[in-house]
């Protein structure tokens, strides 16, 4: 099948499944806590279920592997040469509080590179798409026709604005304002929309320092930086890897600190970062 209309085959089911997701919501549905500070919904299960189901009738040769699927660290030592990681609900959080910033994401892995993403936010019915595999971005709002995306440079400004999470605001906020006072921080959604969201400028950087970030977190949105020419690398400067000796084996988390950012402002604070983040 022509790989084209295999990836919009792809688009349509996610923009199903993330509806779904939307109207399951205003359902009751239940929260469980799988650890500390992390939880699950009953939403999350449904939709990982729904989304395992199709692609492994679709893709019966690859490795399918999802947040909810308790074999998904034995797909993930198999070795497959093409993988397809799923995100029922990539800022579950927001989810819960009832907020717009979650999304549906599905990326594809190749050989060990981020070749493909998709990232679907129900709330604004809007999404997100692209990678080498197709050599070019889009968004698509609804049923309009797909528009080409654009990366942007983030304008001059007299403070840069960088994305950060709770727990690292937390941990490091102070202490890297200390270094650099003219940063002003926010949080948004979850890890997907939030490189999104460095991909349209809105912000410099994004950093997560908490090593907690898994793999279906991060290929979808890691496929559209990298073909965007946005740098991702760890506190050291290395490229983001997915080859199994920096990846967990027991829960799939990167061993790399993760910072998504323009060239120049990666070159600017990943210093500060580091010698922060060298106290921890």
């Amino acid at each position: 099948m022509n790989p084209i209309n295999t990836f919009d085959q792809v688009r349509a089911f996610i923009r199903q499944v993330g509806q779904k997701a939307k109207d399951l919501r205003q359902d009751k549905f239940e929260v469980i806590q799988k650890g500390h500070l992390d939880y699950v919904t009953t939403v999350d299960r449904t939709i990982d279920q729904i989304c395992t189901e199709q692609f492994q009738t679709w893709f019966p040769n690859d490795g399918i592997i999802t947040e909810e699927n308790p074999d998904s660290m034995q797909i993930w030592q198999q070795n497959h040469k093409r993988m397809w990681l799923i995100d029922p609900i990539d800022g579950t959080d927001d989810f819960i509080a009832g907020g717009e910033n979650y999304a549906v994401m599905v990326g594809l892995l190749e050989n060990d590179q981020p070749t493909m993403g998709w990232i679907y936010a129900p709330e604004m019915d809007l999404m997100f798409y692209g990678g080498s595999a197709i050599g070019g971005l889009f968004t698509q709002r609804g049923d309009n026709y797909p528009m080409q995306l654009i990366p942007k440079i983030p304008p001059l400004r007299d403070r840069h604005k960088l994305l950060i999470g709770d727990k690292d605001q937390l941990k490091y906020g102070e202490a890297i304002q200390n270094l650099a006072p003219e940063i002003e921080f926010y949080n948004m959604g979850g890890f997907g929309l939030k490189v999104m969201e460095v991909l349209m400028g809105n912000t410099e950087l994004y950093f997560y320092l908490n090593r907690r970030v898994k793999l279906w977190d991060t290929v979808a949105p890691m496929a559209m930086a990298k073909f965007a020419g946005i740098t991702s690398c760890d506190l050291d400067g290395a490229v983001i890897q997915y080859h199994s000796q920096v990846i967990d084996p027991t829960n799939l988390a990167h061993q790399q600190d993760v910072v998504v950012g323009w060239s120049q402002f990666v070159d600017l604070y990943l210093p500060k970062l580091a010698q922060v983040s060298a106290g921890r």
